[in-house]
């Protein structure tokens, strides 16, 4: 944009707008996508809940269900003991409180079917909150 004359002519300056139209359009498009359409962070619940009265070290410790290959077979690790069928695996998941949830560590080289197989067992052992995570 120049507003300086050249040769005396009597020509008007000029402005371009249409950077300035392009640049409203997208600061608009931004307040409108960023405002309030979702829920509010306090109305939120929190995964982790410490109540009065309980363990502090109990509430934080998690409840994780390793699926891993062990001879070419596949695994469910639980704790220290290792599980091989479906049947004792949902009996053992029975046996864990289901309000705290549980996480399903998959190791690298595992079936898909095996995953599965884990967190199907996790849901019919009555666990609500299941989280599958990979292993490092």
């Amino acid at each position: 944009m120049r507003f300086n004359r050249r040769g005396g002519s009597d020509r008007k300056p000029e402005l371009n707008l249409a950077s300035m139209i392009d640049a409203t359009f997208l600061l608009l498009s931004f307040f409108i996508f960023t405002t309030g359409q979702g829920q509010n962070e306090s109305k939120l619940s929190p995964n982790l809940r410490a109540e009065r009265g309980t363990d502090a070290k109990d509430d934080l410790e998690p409840q994780v269900l390793e699926v891993l290959r062990v001879d070419g077979k596949p695994v469910f690790r639980l704790g220290s003991s290792d599980i091989s069928s479906r049947e004792q695996l949902t009996a053992a998941l029975e046996a864990l409180p289901q309000e705290k949830g549980l996480f399903v560590r998959v190791y690298g080289g595992v079936e898909v079917g095996s995953a599965a197989t884990a967190i199907q067992c996790a849901r019919d052992a009555g666990f609500e909150t299941v989280t599958s995570v990979p292993a490092k």
